[in-house]
């Protein structure tokens, strides 16, 4: 068995495409990889299954470095520098310091974010890397389309099955009848990482802080993506933001997006402080495109707190990204669906015409899908976890963020039971102190912090 750590001939085909999505010529590169029997199509997983040849690896990494040298000339849309993204922003939306008159109290909105993370996660957790077609097939054989409950396996049959295989790490502990509390997943895990670190550092939180807590208390091998290549970045003694920058393909993929939420939980009402404590975390593994959806997700869940629609949150996570970059395009153009498709799936055939030929694992794509999941839900919880999974592509990822969203905006209180009752208030976790945690006594922290987080803003 090979191991999956990231190798040289594993990225170049995500190298090329990306580049050609920044509208960098790679005519070049791409035609010296395919003459030395490299394949430049992006893997669908993040590891080949044999290692490549010793000359061919050294080519690889020549072109990685050459991809490096040309950079996309972006800057005026879209930036990476802090100071860059906020002189772009427009139509900002004012802080609010206390949730409006008669919404669920803070506590109670946190509690619920938590749970909703943790459930829509879980809901998408055995399709994970399974096609939208295959999803609405399993769903549709086992009787439970369209998505509204749990994934089963009874009465699926063999041949669905094989056809569409679930996803092997997870189905054992994420199918409906095998559910007992939620089971380690990094969707989770960098929450948990997120809350330390406010409790450690409070806004004077940097970079190096995160990068620090990544090597002192994550498990490398439950990193993927652009994460994995900032770690080995690391390791290699590469310094922030060059640990997002060198040989690194992934960075306007998911990964800084699935981050952010806490940084918004801990700053309600604050959706601009909230993004820029996560362009602090994400710049560390991501630039442009997947710094702003961290920005964006922790804006939006800045204002799920103390909000009472949808249309808020999407207000506000636009207002903390540059407005025309294509991040910002992408949710502007799921958010306007509703008025040609009344229909979700027609909404999802126009997201796939749009963005259907990225990898499942990218931002812009699935960013999309999470706004439409939102409008289309409009608030209900059930409605919109189950369309941001049976939408496809990442559906553990988009799942936890919808369910964040929804969860803040509906509170602990009145989430259905049957999305919480079988978390059984309990949080798997190999980061230190967190194993078997509960979500009341997460969200007791997280409020904790909220209050020393508004404290230190006034004193700066």
């Amino acid at each position: 068995m090979r191991l999956t750590w990231v190798q040289p001939e594993d990225l170049v085909g995500h190298g090329l495409a990306q580049a050609v999505l920044d509208g960098v010529d790679v005519t070049d590169l791409c035609a010296a990889w395919v003459a030395a029997g490299g394949d430049p199509e992006p893997l669908h997983a993040g590891a080949s299954d044999r290692p490549a040849p010793a000359p061919l690896r050294v080519l690889a990494g020549d072109i990685l470095d050459e991809l490096d040298r040309r950079p996309a000339d972006l800057d005026d849309t879209e930036p990476t520098e802090l100071a860059a993204i906020r002189r772009l922003r427009t139509g900002a939306v004012p802080d609010r310091t206390a949730p409006p008159a008669g919404a669920s109290d803070h506590h109670d909105r946190v509690h619920g974010a938590w749970l909703g993370r943790a459930a829509g996660c879980l809901l998408g957790k055995p399709v994970e890397k399974i096609p939208r077609a295959g999803i609405r097939e399993i769903l549709e054989a086992t009787g439970r389309w369209p998505l509204a409950d749990w994934f089963t396996a009874d009465g699926l049959p063999p041949e669905v099955a094989r056809r569409w295989p679930w996803n092997r790490r997870s189905a054992p502990t994420s199918l409906a009848e095998n559910i007992a509390g939620m089971p380690e997943d990094d969707d989770l895990n960098f929450a948990l990482l997120a809350l330390e670190l406010l409790e450690r550092h409070g806004v004077a939180l940097s970079t190096e802080d995160v990068a620090q807590a990544w090597l002192s208390e994550l498990p490398a091998g439950r990193l993927f993506t652009a994460e994995r290549v900032a770690y080995r970045n690391l390791l290699l003694g590469q310094v922030p933001p060059e640990t997002a920058t060198v040989r690194n393909p992934f960075t306007d993929w998911i990964g800084a997006q699935i981050r952010a939420d806490v940084y918004g939980w801990a700053n309600p009402g604050a959706p601009i402080a909230a993004a820029d404590l996560a362009w602090r975390d994400a710049v560390l593994s991501h630039t442009r495109n997947g710094v702003y959806g961290a920005m964006f997700v922790a804006a939006a869940c800045a204002t799920a707190t103390v909000a009472d629609t949808v249309e808020e949150v999407l207000d506000a996570g636009l207002a903390a990204v540059p407005p025309e970059s294509r991040y910002a395009r992408a949710i502007r153009f799921a958010r306007a669906l509703p008025a040609e498709h009344a229909d979700f799936e027609d909404a999802v055939d126009a997201i796939a015409g749009e963005y259907g030929q990225l990898h499942w694992v990218h931002v812009l794509n699935n960013a999309a899908l999470l706004t439409a999941a939102l409008v289309y839900g409009a608030g209900d919880f059930t409605a919109t976890i189950s369309y941001a999974v049976r939408g496809g592509w990442d559906t553990d990822s988009n799942g936890a963020t919808a369910g964040s969203i929804a969860g803040a905006l509906t509170g602990a209180a009145a989430l259905p039971t049957r999305w919480v009752t079988p978390l059984r208030n309990r949080l798997a976790s190999t980061l230190p102190g967190f194993d078997g945690i509960g979500f009341d006594e997460l969200a007791g922290r997280t409020v904790t912090i909220t209050k020393s987080l508004a404290a230190q803003r006034k004193e700066i």
